[in-house]
């Protein structure tokens, strides 16, 4: 299909109804029959979603308006008759009431809309380029992409299909702030600001992050980017090559922890123009948007980036030390109780997140870890460990540029380039690092970090009072729904797991005694560990009496501190990958 151009119109004429109304010209080249596809995943989140199934009335005809034969081949696949026309009009609708960073969103407030989830294109789609015209509600004031401009403030032009898919839509009333770093134009779109959002404020941050992490890799390999930051009460982000697709909370900016959030979320997904949306696996790409692709590597792609994000943001003065250790603390203390890390290597997680990361249950702790965690702690301790082989002279930061001269662009990087670079960059073969961290299940080793660093593990609890009775636990976590008090998972190797306590019991007693999920803390409290009770659960409506002896909750030494009295070589240490302490 070489050096043609597919056109597609989106029109909301009932936006309320949560409807996309597309219409398309599609060139056939002559051929009796065209194919048509969707997408049925987005890249950067691994996740067959079957975007097929929102696609609604799809009809063709010719120029002359003669009706055409559309035929479902597949579960998102359409062979129309041509009919000997030069091109064809598509015509479907596509419901859009999905609030997250992979899918649409349509009401009457705005639409924000995903590539993948939207445009179905021609199976042969090799050299065509995409043209976009948005006619929007007369109610919206804005229409903003990441794309180029076809020439007007609401046409849009992408060279590829991958670019067109990796290009999110907005339209809307949203508040817009730009600035520019860097020689680059970039664009932060507030949608529901509301009067909670300090968009000024969030505006300076977020440059602060760019301009950082621009001066970390050395080069800026665009000409603008936008942050669409959806403020929604959802959560999640999406990075894209030129922008980045952002969900968060109403009251983030009200609270310390949970706007540092949102800056460790902008600094990600920004990370991400680097490291995935250029410097990437091998195997991601050209991309296969019909199928699983897989690979061992996303604890580069995504633990790597996981650790600058806050990296990133100490250097750019925006969190202090404290907060950047109490961070990476709470990641080393869910990997370190999580069951799964015995169960799941790294490299296994990465190459499982089409079946496990987004498809979690009740199990998932006892059998799986998230790459996004464990890889996080692993670039903590690679790094070190190259600072440290090389006398604090070269750092992770060295092998993330060294592959981004190699790497970046059409070809990506294998597995065993990425490691033997590491070595490289380190003067010694890391080979027996990777295999203990990366792919097995073995414990991770702590001490190397910690010495180089001066830092220490503290309890979580350790600021509790002596005096305090330990109160009983069991080892499950619980929800309330309704006001029942209902198990929702069981971790492996605890009391509960002991006395047969399942996922989805209702706890209605202890000793006969009932418990609310109110008062269920409370509760534990008077059953010290050792006490043996007896549980009355109810499980699929029927009454069921565990008898259970309380545990102690096991202690969790994996907040980082630093040490009281440091050594100077320490703290130079520390202030080579932090920045000099301010």
């Amino acid at each position: 299909m070489s050096n043609t151009t597919v056109r597609y119109e989106l029109s909301f004429p009932q936006p309320h109804t949560h409807y996309i109304e597309v219409d398309a010209m599609i060139p056939t080249g002559g051929a009796a029959e065209v194919a048509l596809s969707m997408a049925v995943w987005t890249p950067g989140s691994y996740l067959v979603r079957e975007y097929a199934k929102c696609v609604e009335c799809v009809t063709a005809s010719t120029d002359a308006g003669q009706s055409l034969r559309v035929e479902k081949t597949r579960k998102n696949r359409w062979n129309v008759s041509t009919g000997g026309s030069a091109s064809i009009r598509l015509r479907y609708r596509v419901y859009a009431r999905t609030m997250a960073t992979q899918g649409n969103w349509v009401s009457a407030e705005f639409a924000m809309l995903n590539g993948a989830p939207t445009f179905l294109a021609p199976v042969d789609r090799s050299g065509a380029t995409f043209e976009i015209e948005v006619k929007p509600h007369p109610s919206w004031t804005r229409v903003i992409s990441p794309l180029e401009s076809a020439g007007t403030p609401t046409t849009f032009r992408a060279s590829s299909y991958d670019e067109l898919v990796d290009s999110p839509l907005y339209c809307g009333n949203a508040s817009v702030y730009e600035f520019e770093t860097g020689g680059a134009k970039h664009l932060l779109v507030n949608e529901g600001e509301g009067g909670l959002w300090d968009g000024a404020k969030a505006a300076n941050d977020v440059e602060a992050i760019v301009s950082e992490t621009q001066r970390m890799w050395g080069c800026v390999p665009y000409s603008r980017y936008v942050f669409f930051n959806m403020i929604v009460d959802g959560r999640g982000g999406l990075e894209h090559r030129n922008s980045c697709l952002l969900m968060t909370g109403r009251f983030k900016m009200r609270k310390r922890k949970e706007y540092v959030d949102w800056l460790s979320l902008v600094s990600h997904e920004f990370f991400h123009t680097w490291n995935i949306k250029r410097l990437r696996p091998a195997v991601l790409g050209p991309f296969d948007y019909e199928n699983e692709v897989y690979t061992s590597d996303l604890w580069i792609a995504e633990g790597c980036t996981n650790f600058y994000e806050d990296v990133l943001l100490v250097r750019a003065d925006l969190i202090t030390r404290d907060e950047f250790f109490d961070r990476l603390g709470e990641t080393i203390e869910s990997l370190q109780t999580t069951p799964g890390r015995l169960v799941q290597s790294a490299s296994a997680a990465s190459f499982n997140a089409w079946i496990s990361l987004y498809r979690r249950d009740e199990n998932t702790p006892n059998v799986a870890i998230s790459y996004y965690v464990k890889g996080t702690v692993i670039a903590f301790l690679l790094d070190a460990a190259i600072r440290a082989a090389t006398n604090g002279t070269k750092s992770l930061d060295d092998v993330m540029l060294a592959a981004w001269q190699r790497f970046s662009g059409e070809r990506g990087f294998e597995s065993h380039e990425f490691r033997a670079l590491a070595s490289e960059i380190a003067g010694r073969d890391l080979a027996p690092f990777f295999a203990r961290a990366v792919d097995s299940t073995d414990e991770l080793d702590y001490g190397g970090a910690l010495g180089w660093y001066g830092l220490r593990f503290k309890s979580k609890n350790g600021d509790a009072k002596k005096d305090d009775e330990p109160k009983g636990w069991l080892g499950v976590v619980t929800s309330d729904k309704a006001g029942r008090l209902v198990v929702d998972e069981v971790r492996r190797d605890t009391p509960a797991h002991a006395a047969g306590v399942n996922a989805e019991d209702e706890i209605i007693a202890i000793d006969d005694y009932r418990v609310t999920a109110a008062g269920w803390e409370e509760r534990l409290s008077y059953y010290p560990p050792g006490s043996a009770a007896s549980l009355l659960v109810a499980r699929r409506g029927k009454l069921e009496r565990l008898p259970v002896v309380f545990g102690r909750k096991p202690d969790a030494p994996w907040r980082l501190e630093v040490l009281p009295e440091p050594t100077d070589a320490q703290r130079a240490h520390l202030d080579g990958l932090l920045g000099a302490a301010k």
